[in-house]
């Protein structure tokens, strides 16, 4: 398994004015053998004027560095938007230029008007199968995460892949965010790992929801415990666990550390690889 970072543990530093080529410098130096990019932004590059120009010139200095793009992540809501196949399929193209393997794309984020998550799923897997085939005419894997909170539980995704249907199409697992729907993470790795064309780790501290609503960057989960980001291996997310069901079955690609807790990044993010280096990573 290949240790990498997402350039989403770096959104608070590039909000300060860090460049994309900076994190990507900071990730080599604290020992990641890859760095993923969420949807990129012009801003935090050096004055390109196209996605593509910026993709492009950030493959060729991970590539002058010894960094690898192992996945591009995107944001996506085939339910509520217009035109949004031709959209990720050209965000299948940014892919391509950064040279990454795997494109995450979204599902949905609501669903006006339908009975359940059944009936969303029913509707949009035809799409996702149209991106999933277009990319793999590119050379790459599509996938979606478990995130969002409709679309959050080990058995919705399944159900969603499934539906789906396409040698092309798996599963982005990421081992904290079954917290957000209140499910069990070994539980949910267990279903998740046959799937898994890429994988996030990432912990966070967990209060019951019973408790007060505590103060400082905590969020609820779908059953309204509290949850808050933390460095990995400080939190609830039973880390070692998780990995070791993804190698039991077999999954020998990515593990993105992705930070979201109140600590300072860098620190964090160092923290973070000599954790899991202490897991034999």
């Amino acid at each position: 398994m290949k240790i990498g970072v997402s350039s989403y543990s770096f959104s608070r530093l590039l909000k300060q004015g860090m460049s994309y080529y900076e994190a990507c410098d900071q990730a080599r130096e604290m020992g990641y053998a890859g760095i993923e990019f969420i949807d990129l932004d012009l801003q935090h590059g050096r004055g390109e004027g196209a996605i593509e120009e910026l993709a492009g010139k950030l493959r060729a200095h991970c590539e002058d560095i010894g960094l690898a793009i192992p996945a591009y992540t995107v944001g996506a809501d085939f339910l509520n938007r217009e035109g949004e196949v031709a959209r990720v399929r050209g965000c299948a193209d940014i892919a391509k230029v950064l040279g990454a393997g795997v494109l995450r794309h979204d599902a949905f984020w609501s669903m006006p008007g339908l009975r359940d998550w059944r009936q969303a799923v029913s509707r949009i897997a035809p799409a996702i199968r149209e991106v999933a085939q277009y990319a793999q005419g590119l050379g790459l894997r599509t996938c979606t995460e478990n995130h969002g909170l409709i679309m959050q539980d080990a058995l919705r995704v399944e159900c969603m892949i499934n539906e789906v249907n396409h040698s092309n199409y798996g599963w982005l697992v990421d081992i904290g965010n079954f917290l957000c729907a209140d499910e069990d993470p070994a539980y949910a790795v267990g279903i998740a790992a046959p799937y898994a064309f890429h994988a996030h780790v990432k912990d966070f501290l967990v209060k019951p929801g019973a408790w007060d609503a505590p103060q400082g960057g905590w969020f609820r989960s779908r059953g309204g415990n509290h949850l808050r980001g933390t460095v990995i291996g400080d939190g609830a997310v039973p880390v070692r666990q998780c990995v070791g069901i993804l190698q039991r079955a077999a999954y020998d690609g990515w593990l993105s550390v992705e930070f979201e807790g109140a600590e300072e990044v860098l620190p964090a993010l160092t923290s973070a690889r000599k954790f899991l280096a202490g897991l034999g990573l």
